[in-house]
């Protein structure tokens, strides 16, 4: 979800308020994600090298997704909305903690769509979070017999599908550490939108593009 301090930034507003008109349209996001069958929308809320920012900046961040768990609650819980964050959230405040582990276990039932909040994310942390937990339920085994699937199990989307379609707003043209494995052959849509304004239009145009693809993962057309 790029492109928040761009767009504050245009409008002479502090980054601060791009952050927050983005989460604001997250509902709507989600909703028509569901309603369109899609079975998993992962966001990539806060990455692991995101910590470098301004501290205000990343406080505003923290601070938003406590407000955005207090306010979505009942609305995840009417909808079928089940929240699952990927990611280390042992470095955020106690108080975001305990927001996020209340919210996914009163949503671990629901089963319309899961959410996925990538916080504290890293692709390159996952793997290397995803053999260190192989290592740790195999010991003394040598990693010579460990296959894709027996990694993927450790992975902190394991039980998942892998990305289909992987959208990335506010014109950068790069995937920038989020899913690397997952993402081996999604299919890749860049738009110069940036993500205040990436509305559920924008989300259909994405959709129209995927559905004009054709999708070979490696071998030839049929």
């Amino acid at each position: 979800m790029d492109g928040n301090g761009r767009w504050a930034k245009q409008r002479h507003m502090p980054r601060t308020v791009g952050h927050a008109k983005g989460a604001a349209g997250v509902r709507d996001l989600v909703k028509a994600c569901a309603d369109q069958g899609v079975r998993y929308l992962t966001l990539f809320a806060f990455s692991t090298e995101n910590w470098g920012r301004p501290s205000d900046e990343v406080s505003t961040l923290m601070g938003l997704f406590i407000q955005y768990l207090e306010k979505e609650m009942k609305a995840m819980q009417a909808e079928g909305v089940r929240l699952n964050v990927l990611g280390d959230i042992s470095a955020f405040p106690a108080e975001l903690q305990q927001r996020i582990e209340a919210t996914q276990n009163a949503t671990v039932h629901n089963h319309t769509i899961t959410l996925n909040v990538a916080a504290n994310y890293g692709g390159r942390w996952d793997i290397v979070n995803a053999v260190q937990r192989w290592s740790a339920a195999n010991p003394g085994v040598s990693a010579e017999n460990m296959t894709e699937p027996d990694l993927a199990q450790h992975l902190s989307t394991a039980g998942m599908l892998d990305v289909d379609l992987l959208i990335r707003t506010g014109g950068e043209s790069r995937i920038s550490n989020f899913l690397l494995w997952q993402v081996a052959y999604a299919e890749l849509y860049f738009t110069d939108v940036l993500w205040p304004d990436f509305d559920t239009l924008q989300l259909q145009q994405a959709f129209t593009w995927f559905a004009s693809r054709e999708r070979r993962f490696g071998t030839v057309a049929p």
